[in-house]
């Protein structure tokens, strides 16, 4: 079994780059690629799924057990030719001081080689120490090449080769030099999502080409022979109810943040997923229950506004007691008005507050929250706390009517840094991103819900 794990000494390495171009430039040698995310991240993921042809796969040391990471790196992997997983921040950072959610440990654990992406602007003599040091600091973790990235041009790239080849022995698997083709337009959570990029799949294929050009594929390959993995199996599907439901779901250029997992998660529960288009269709289909995810419905609201049809029609299936289930973009979506650079736009107005857009993260990083009595599908067995994400530039004001809260914020800031999860009849509206895995099965206690209100 062959896999990779892409690091860095620090984020803004480039790794991301590196790694989707390594995806595709793989995937164009006619093998099958599997990537992976470390982390609560959509944006990134989008770009390596798109890269490589097929989902990318999400892996959390803080939502997920070790056995649920194994069992997720085993099984997707299982019929691809190479796994790459893209880490995140750099090898050896993580919340806590000993690294037991670092890079380096889901590389020991998943017993996975690292290529650590060194942005080398300014660097000569002195990359060296800091190879030796990543390689000294945690003999577990194994170094298995490195790739020089951003480099000044030949003369540089042929000054550091000389240096890591005299001073360690880490290969050098390629030299990506600085090139404006490289780079991917940001947005305060990061790169722009594919979902927006109508240009995403040419961009792709042009990094590919400089991938290609500046790094050894086959030195990489024959350094990513990895110790096969021992995973327990995914667990079996609950025996889904005679009654069949359909959920919509969101899908476009407004909202894109769905976790593969999650999504696979209702069907085994029993749900079919209908997409529709927030910017383009006029009426809803036909369906049982709503989701509508993340996204930046900041960048579309213009659009979201001129669709009155739609907005008219999402508001009158809610208060007809639709279920229906939103997270951040979608709960901004379902407010009254979204404000941004001094523009404002009509949304769906179904929550009774504003959406206003600020210039510094509301709230950002891992949450934990406690159920409230006002959960509409709460868990069957009782549950002191859960694990979620948050990632809001965004906050509600202009509050109008007392709210119901599904959650307790113990741990983030969710709609006020007290409470989660606005309950409005059989709506359930939060800023947290949830993750579908041991620790909360929400996708199916939300079908359940679903089916039970099914007319």
């Amino acid at each position: 079994m062959s896999r990779l794990l892409i690091s860095a000494a620090h984020k803004s390495s480039g790794k991301t780059t590196v790694s989707l171009g390594l995806c595709a430039a793989l995937s164009e040698r006619g093998l099958s690629i599997q990537p992976f995310k470390k982390g609560p991240d959509y944006i990134d993921p989008m770009w390596l799924g798109l890269a490589a042809g097929r989902p990318c796969h999400n892996l959390d040391f803080y939502c997920m057990s070790h056995e649920e990471i194994l069992t997720s790196v085993g099984h997707y992997s299982s019929g691809a030719d190479i796994a790459l997983i893209e880490g995140n921040k750099g090898l050896y950072d993580g919340l806590d001081l000993d690294g037991s959610n670092s890079n380096a440990a889901l590389a020991t654990l998943t017993h996975t080689p690292v290529i650590l992406v060194l942005d080398a602007r300014g660097m000569t003599r002195g990359i060296a120490p800091l190879i030796l040091g990543y390689q000294a600091f945690d003999p577990e973790v194994r170094i298995a090449g490195v790739i020089l990235n951003q480099l000044g041009g030949s003369r540089h790239e042929a000054k550091l080769r000389a240096v890591i080849e005299h001073y360690t022995d880490i290969p050098v698997i390629g030299g990506v030099h600085r090139n404006p083709s490289m780079e991917i337009v940001e947005r305060h959570l990061g790169l722009v999502p594919s979902n927006e990029d109508s240009a995403a799949s040419s961009k792709i294929r042009e990094i590919s080409h400089l991938i290609r050009e500046q790094v050894d594929l086959d030195q990489l390959l024959a350094v990513a022979e990895a110790k096969p993995l021992s995973f327990p199996p995914l667990q079996p599907a609950t025996a889904a109810a005679d009654i069949p439901v359909t959920i919509g779901i969101a899908r476009d250029a407004a909202f894109g943040f769905y976790y593969p997992d999650d999504l696979h998660a209702l069907t085994q529960a029993g749900a079919e997923l209908v997409m529709f288009n927030t910017l383009t269709d006029t009426v809803l289909p036909d369906m049982d229950g709503l989701f509508i995810g993340g996204g930046f419905p900041e960048s579309q609201m213009q659009s979201l506004e001129a669709n009155t049809a739609l907005r008219t029609a999402l508001k009158t299936a809610i208060n007809n007691g639709l279920p229906a289930y939103a997270e951040c973009g979608g709960l901004m979506y379902l407010t009254r008005k979204l404000s941004w650079h001094d523009k404002q736009a009509e949304m769906v107005g179904i929550i009774p507050a504003d959406t206003v857009m600020h210039s510094r993260p509301q709230g950002r990083g891992y949450v934990r929250l406690r159920e409230t009595t006002a959960a509409p599908w709460p868990t069957k067995q009782p549950q002191d706390e859960f694990a979620a994400h948050e990632f809001h530039y965004s906050s509600l004001e202009n509050i109008t009517k007392p709210l119901d809260y599904a959650y307790e914020v113990t741990r983030g800031h969710g709609i006020d840094g007290r409470n989660d999860g606005i309950v409005i009849k059989n709506l359930l509206a939060c800023y947290s991103h949830m993750r579908d895995t041991e620790q909360h099965h929400w996708a199916r206690r939300f079908v359940e819900f679903v089916r039970m209100h099914r007319g």
